[in-house]
C-alpha cells in the first residue's frame, strides 16, 4: 500500500530497547514518491503516552480525521517500514495537526 503524507496507518512497529515488534497507529512521514520509489514508508510513531512525556510530542485534535479512538499524540521515534507491511489505513492527520507536526519537525531537523 503506498500512502501520503499525514496519512494514519498501522503498521508492526518495532522498539529499538526491547526486541518486540507491536501492531500500533503511526503516522506516514515521508511522501509519496519516497514510498513509491523505495518501497518503504517512513513513520512516526502515535501512542496514548499514559506514562511518559517528550517535549516534542504533538497531541493530536481532531482524532475523527485521523481515524483514532481515544486521546493521541505523536511521538518522534521513527521506523521505516516495507510498504507490504502496512495493515490498513485508519484516516488522515487534520490541518491542524499537519501544521503542528510540521513545526516540530523543522525543530528537529534544525
Amino acid at each position: 500500500m503506498i500512502c501520503e503524507r499525514y496519512t494514519t496507518i498501522v503498521v508492526p512497529f518495532p522498539f529499538a530497547d526491547v526486541p518486540v515488534i507491536k501492531r500500533r497507529p503511526t503516522v506516514v512521514i515521508s511522501g509519496e514518491n519516497f514510498n513509491r520509489e523505495n518501497a518503504s514508508t517512513l513513520v512516526a510513531m502515535i501512542t496514548t503516552a499514559k506514562a511518559s512525556s517528550w517535549p516534542s510530542d504533538v497531541v493530536l485534535g481532531d482524532l475523527d480525521a485521523a481515524g483514532l479512538p481515544q486521546t493521541c499524540l505523536v511521538r518522534w521515534r521513527f521506523a521505516t517500514i516495507p510498504n507490504e507491511l502496512i495493515l490498513r489505513r485508519l484516516g488522515t492527520l487534520g490541518s491542524l495537526d499537519q501544521m503542528a507536526c510540521e513545526r516540530e519537525l523543522a525543530k528537529i531537523l534544525l
